[in-house]
């Protein structure tokens, strides 16, 4: 079979609507060459992006870009910064925690399904997702206002104890209070390190992106030479030093997006 025609996948990959399903926003569907399509909150203006529909609901687009039909899936680490750093401002958490959570979790596949049933970016169990009135959890929207609202809860139950809060995301709030930190499993142990690594190096990029934000501007300021200097000044020509902007940030290094790092 074509490859072409195998990659027809639709991708909720910017899908940044809002932080509940029911926001009222634009919605624009674009197919890329091949048959992947975005969904994105904002207008693209890329060339080879085709629109294939703009609406003003959400509803029912989750599922829709799950689809069973799906068999690859474009995954961009940058696709859900905007939807991390809103939904974290909103219930006053890190970003950066909760983007290496999805890391790990997902790899930034909004499809993920696990053996256990958790799906989506944050991947949470459809019992923690109906606690936090998530009803879509292929909604990223949902899925990670939902995981904020859970990993709050965690936070004060284990006095921001980042190992223990990631301890409990994995094996349940119980096992580490009846083992009294993080339990003797193999799995959560791995998970916590892998989620401390990215977090590291999240916040890492989160500080940068903070310092470079305010740099204070270097304004280049022209003077005039004194008069009796003008004459000799016109025997030699020298080239002003330029002024050159130097707040550039560096991209974030590439990271695997597979949980074993």
């Amino acid at each position: 079979m074509n490859k072409a025609v195998i990659i027809q996948t639709i991708l909720g990959g910017i899908a940044l609507w809002g932080l509940g399903g029911n926001a009222r926003a634009d919605i624009f569907v674009y197919q890329l060459p091949g048959g992947a399509r975005i969904v994105t909150d904002h207008a693209l203006t890329n060339r080879d992006y085709r629109l294939v529909r703009q609406s003003r609901t959400s509803k029912g687009a989750g599922t829709l870009v799950s689809s069973r039909r799906i068999q690859y899936a474009i995954l961009d680490p940058a696709a859900y910064d905007r939807l991390i750093r809103r939904t974290a401002a909103v219930h006053k958490i890190d970003p950066a925690l909760l983007k290496a959570v999805m890391h790990v979790e997902s790899g930034f596949n909004p499809h993920a399904v696990s053996d256990k049933g958790a799906q989506g970016l944050m991947q949470l169990m459809p019992e923690t997702a109906q606690r936090y009135g998530a009803e879509d959890l292929f909604d990223p929207a949902q899925n990670v206002r939902a995981a904020a609202l859970y990993l709050k809860d965690l936070e004060k139950m284990f006095k921001n104890n980042t190992r223990l809060v990631l301890a409990a995301y994995n094996a349940g709030e119980n096992a580490v209070l009846r083992y009294k930190g993080v339990p003797p499993y193999d799995e959560t142990r791995d998970y916590v390190r892998k989620v401390m690594q990215m977090h590291r190096q999240y916040l890492a990029a989160q500080r940068a992106a903070t310092r470079v934000t305010h740099a204070p501007a270097v304004v280049a300021v022209r003077t005039t030479p004194p008069a009796t200097t003008v004459a000799a000044a016109s025997l030699t020509k020298v080239a002003a030093p330029a002024t050159v902007p130097v707040a550039s940030m560096q991209p974030v290094a590439a990271v695997p997006s597979e949980k074993n790092l």
